[in-house]
């Protein structure tokens, strides 16, 4: 029997490792093409010193802490580079997950990314050379015509932002020049706003498989996800669920999130770099047992498959799409598309899933509807609100996870599509 060991990096997280770690562990063995059977174990990485000629243990890792914490960056580095190590996601991308870099390529590749300025820091970084070198080499700039060549509204975003952190709607000079001035040291982009926009759509993806959900960023965490179905058009649904592959695919990630602005039919990528994308219970609730079910069958395709780490980033084939005048825009999304899916070997994939895993859907549901889940969305609230609200959230949450339930029961009944 050959047996894998997943290890899971985190950090503040409780509540998606223990679902996470109790769906694979309830899957049991299964077997490859060959008849030769497979066995999986989790255990979550501490961090200590490591020796670079050490080998690690684990065959997968899920990182879920190397974007702020540097030593296991580093430690993911070497696993990477000389062991082999399959790693979701790159730790060699996490410049792109800044931000500005992921602009840069989408826009290369001719995706509709609102026009988009860098402005210098507010207040000058805290380095001896600054003065010198400013003083001959920076030019003036004028703010305000900086942004009325945008046009009003606009967005002031960090470059290397996340969960929404320092993203400010200027509406007029006076909000423009509050929130430069709020900057500080932060590099900020100014980004023309998708005004007036049909649907804010926030897709999750692990490996090949997306979920498209319908986001209300002015409600509070628990209400942004809406239980919406059918809200897009299945054009413009197929083209936000490829540039999410795309942009996954082209630098090398294979969980994270993608926020498009959907407007009069065009779809606008305005965020598309989530070094940790949320999967918590309270955020996605009736989406969660999904996302769960997919990072394991990703998980699990990836050992028992042997997929290898492809730690090269082949950028010029997706240029060499981008960069002919004879193709459309269609055609071109159709060409990343093809790209995209043979990176994630989208269809070995997917027979992977109906041969080896078709029970796994019963499985889930069958722990989602347990007592067990229920002791977990319990202890999650109570860990994530004040006690006054325990009660209402605990109900809350209780009532979308058990609409998730009905709705799961009735796509698996016989003759009903799964």
């Amino acid at each position: 029997m050959n047996r894998h060991l997943v290890g899971l990096l985190l950090g503040t997280e409780e509540d998606w490792p223990r679902a996470f770690e109790t769906i694979l562990r309830r899957t049991g063995p299964v077997r490859a093409g060959g008849g030769e059977e497979h066995a999986f174990d989790v255990e979550r990485i501490t961090i200590e010193p490591f020796d670079l000629r050490d080998r690690p243990r684990y065959d997968l890792v899920i990182d879920r802490l190397a974007y702020w914490y540097y030593v296991p960056r580093e430690w993911l580095k070497k696993i990477a580079l000389m062991d082999d190590v399959y790693l979701l996601n790159s730790p060699f991308t996490f410049q792109s997950m800044e931000k500005h870099a992921a602009y840069c390529a989408m826009m290369r590749l001719g995706l509709k990314v609102p026009d988009t300025v860098l402005v210098p820091f507010k207040n000058p970084p805290d380095n001896a050379k600054w003065a010198y070198t400013a003083s001959r080499y920076n030019q003036p700039f004028d703010l305000e015509a900086v942004a009325e060549r945008i046009g009003y509204p606009l967005f002031m975003k960090p470059y290397d932002g996340g969960a929404w952190v320092g993203v400010t709607r200027i509406n007029d000079r006076d909000d423009l020049h509050a929130a430069y001035d709020a900057s500080g040291q932060r590099l900020m982009h100014l980004q023309k706003a998708v005004d007036g926009y049909d649907v804010f759509a926030r897709s999750l993806s692990i490996g090949p498989e997306t979920m498209v959900m319908k986001f209300r960023p002015e409600l509070p965490m628990h209400d942004r996800y809406e239980v919406a179905h059918g809200f897009l058009t299945p054009d413009v649904g197929e083209e936000v669920v490829t540039i999410s592959r795309l942009v996954n695919a082209f630098f090398r990630w294979e969980f994270n999130s993608c926020e498009n602005l959907v407007a009069g039919g065009e779809v606008h990528p305005i965020d598309y770099a989530n070094a940790c994308p949320d999967v918590a219970l309270t955020s996605l609730h009736y989406y969660f047992p999904w996302a769960m079910t997919a990072l394991v069958r990703w998980t699990m395709f990836t050992m028992v498959a042997g997929r290898t780490p492809r730690l090269d980033l082949d950028m010029a084939a997706y240029f060499a799409i981008a960069d002919r005048d004879d193709l459309s825009y269609g055609d071109k999304l159709a060409g990343y598309r093809r790209l995209a899916d043979d990176y994630f070997e989208t269809e070995r994939y997917l027979d992977f899933c109906a041969s080896r895993l078709s029970h796994l859907d019963e499985v889930v549901l069958e722990w989602v509807d347990s007592a067990d889940f229920d002791t977990l969305l319990v202890e999650t609230v109570r860990a994530t609100y004040p006690a006054a609200e325990h009660d209402r959230f605990v109900a809350h949450f209780r009532g979308l996870v058990r609409l998730w339930v009905t709705d799961t029961k009735a796509a698996l009944q016989p003759g009903q599509p799964a």
